[in-house]
Formats: structure tokens, C-alpha cells, sequence
């Protein structure tokens, strides 16, 4: 039995990430709860749930508690969240643990406020609410503490946070509700249009990952997929390129520079010039999809570049910034 121990927690829309103090990130499953809605007894947590998304009888269904990065259904949440933290934890410890968790920078009070709740719910002795981009920022090595601008876009899968830190804090920031998930959902709507072919999540998530680009590729790539027709109602399989993703995906991708650029626009031109010196760092899962840092460099003409744990970063940072808080105190 263990004392106690600190811990970050990376509460996302598709994934949460679990971080422990000398230990770093020990849990990352899908933020996907199945459960029986006649007995109201959760009946799987993670990953063991989301192999079920669309294949669960009627009585059975595997939900997201959490949209767009806040939370839709309390109760799920929290069991949820007390699942993931044992599991973390790998047995009792003899306090309490300390956690921060971090949620996007457009949450209200309210919405902060569930998080808190539901976070002592599930077992806290303390609760510290981080947002999303100065968790990142910490979580890439950027020293958040110094006078100089630095440009986070963090792009999940419910929520894309950019912001502009100095001194610890936000200067400017923006939280759009386009990310990870809209792409995947541009890639459904994509293949009923243009094809009449209808595909699930998972096949929609598994093309953005192969296949899905938000800028030119060098080299098309092709990709075999699997979907019902919708004329005949029968299964066909059909080969897409790497093009056509690129078409499919366009919006998506413009709304997030889009909004990358509106915060550029009400940035104080000190820090402003400290971002044309430094860069603009992606993280976040989003952050994968091929070609989008050249497309906000292209628009933008700052130079971008991918964090080095980009689906970890803000796990990472979540988890420091209660020892950065213990540093400044």
C-alpha cells in the first residue's frame, strides 16, 4: 500500500490518458462507456467498449459520456473516471491522490464545475482544473513560466484549442468545436455523396488514419474499404485515394486555420513577434492528420512543427503541472 500519489488526467472526448508522478502516462483507453440500459449496469469500460460502438444488440449501448471535450452524462462520467483511476493506480493507496485534469479553454463555469465535482467523486482529495493548451505547452517541453509567446493548437477529438501563453497563463485563445471527430464524420458524409456508400465510425477512423491528408501529398495513396450500398442495401468494397480525402476533409481543416488566424489577429504584436520566432506546436491526436501543419504554415506562413508525443503532451503536462504548482506556491 502506497501513500499517495499525483495525478494528471487527460480527459478527451476519444481517449483518456492517465499520468502518474515518476511514472508518466500508465493508462490510455477510449473514453467509451457500454452499458445495459434495462438493469443500468455499466458492462464494459475502455477498450473492451469500444470494440462494441455499432455491433451491440438493442438492449446494450456503447456511449461517449463525453462531447466535445465536457461532460453529457454525469453519472457514466464518473464511473468512468473511477474505473480509470484505479486502474491506474493498481490498488489502494493509503491518501487520496491529488489530480489535475485538464478540459478545453472555451468550458464555462458550469462545465468546470462538473468536471471538479465529478473528479472528488471518483475518489480526489484535491482537484486542480488545467486548460487543455498550457497543459500541452508543459507537456512539449515549452517552459511556460518565461515572458515569451508561445502558440499551442491543440486538436483533439471533440475540441481544436489554440492559444497564445506567457508567464504561466493564456493570453489569447479560442476553442473550436472541429476536430478529430468532425474528420471522421466529413469522411461518412464523403463516402454517402460522392459514392452512396454508407461506412461506420471505426472505417471512417481507420481511412483518416492511412489515408487522410489536409494538404497535397507527394505520393496518392489508396485504401481498400468496406461499406453498404445504398442503392442495392448490399455489402461492396471499393478502393479510395488519398486525393479524395483531401477533398473530404478540406472544411474541417480550413475552420481549424481559420480559427488558428483569428487568434494571430488578437495577439499583442511583443508576443506575436516571439511566435513568428518560434513557431506555432501542434499536439494532440488531430495533429496527425498528414499535412496539416503545412497547411497552417502555408496560410500562416509561420514555421509549425508537431510536438514530439503529440497524443501524449497533454497527459504529460497535466500531470507536471501539479509539481509546477507546488514549484510556485
Amino acid at each position: 500500500m502506497r501513500l499517495s500519489a499525483d495525478i494528471g488526467i487527460d480527459l478527451g472526448t476519444a481517449s483518456i490518458l492517465v499520468y502518474i508522478k515518476g511514472k508518466g502516462v500508465v493508462l490510455k483507453e477510449p473514453s467509451v462507456v457500454a452499458f445495459d440500459r434495462d438493469t443500468n449496469e455499466i458492462k464494459a469500460i475502455g477498450e473492451d467498449a469500444r470494440v462494441m460502438i455499432g455491433r451491440t444488440p438493442g438492449n446494450i449501448v456503447a456511449v461517449r459520456p463525453l462531447r466535445q471535450g465536457v461532460i453529457s452524462d454525469y453519472s457514466v462520467t464518473e464511473k468512468m473516471m473511477k474505473y480509470f483511476i484505479n486502474k491506474a493506480l493498481g490498488g489502494k493507496t493509503l491518501f487520496k491522490p491529488r489530480i489535475s485534469v485538464c478540459i478545453p479553454s472555451g468550458a464555462t463555469e458550469v462545465e468546470k464545475k462538473a468536471v471538479e465535482d465529478a473528479t472528488y467523486a471518483a475518489g480526489a482529495r484535491e482537484v486542480v482544473i488545467i486548460e487543455e493548451p498550457v497543459a500541452a505547452a508543459i507537456g512539449s517541453g515549452i517552459d511556460i513560466s518565461k515572458a515569451c509567446g508561445n502558440m499551442i493548437v491543440d486538436i483533439g477529438g471533440g475540441t481544436s484549442d489554440i492559444a497564445v501563453i506567457s508567464l504561466g497563463g493564456t493570453v489569447v485563445s479560442a476553442s473550436v468545436k472541429t476536430a478529430g471527430d468532425d474528420f471522421d464524420e466529413a469522411i461518412v458524409r464523403y463516402m454517402r455523396k460522392k459514392h452512396n456508400i454508407l461506412i461506420g465510425e471505426r472505417t471512417a477512423e481507420e481511412i483518416k488514419i492511412q489515408i487522410g491528408c489536409a494538404y497535397k501529398q507527394p505520393e496518392i495513396q489508396t485504401m481498400d474499404v468496406r461499406g453498404r450500398n445504398l442503392v442495392t442495401g448490399l455489402p461492396i468494397t471499393l478502393t479510395i485515394t488519398s486525393d479524395e480525402m483531401l477533398e473530404a476533409l478540406n472544411d474541417c481543416a480550413a475552420q481549424i486555420v481559420e480559427a488558428v488566424h483569428s487568434v494571430l489577429e488578437r495577439t499583442p504584436p511583443e508576443l506575436a513577434a516571439d511566435i513568428f520566432e518560434r513557431g506555432i506546436v501542434l499536439t494532440g491526436g488531430g495533429s496527425l492528420l498528414r499535412g496539416l501543419d503545412e497547411l497552417i504554415e502555408e496560410r500562416t506562413h509561420i514555421n509549425t512543427v508537431i510536438a514530439e508525443e503529440p497524443t501524449t503532451a497533454v497527459a504529460i503536462g497535466t500531470g507536471k503541472f501539479i509539481e509546477y504548482l507546488g514549484k510556485n506556491r
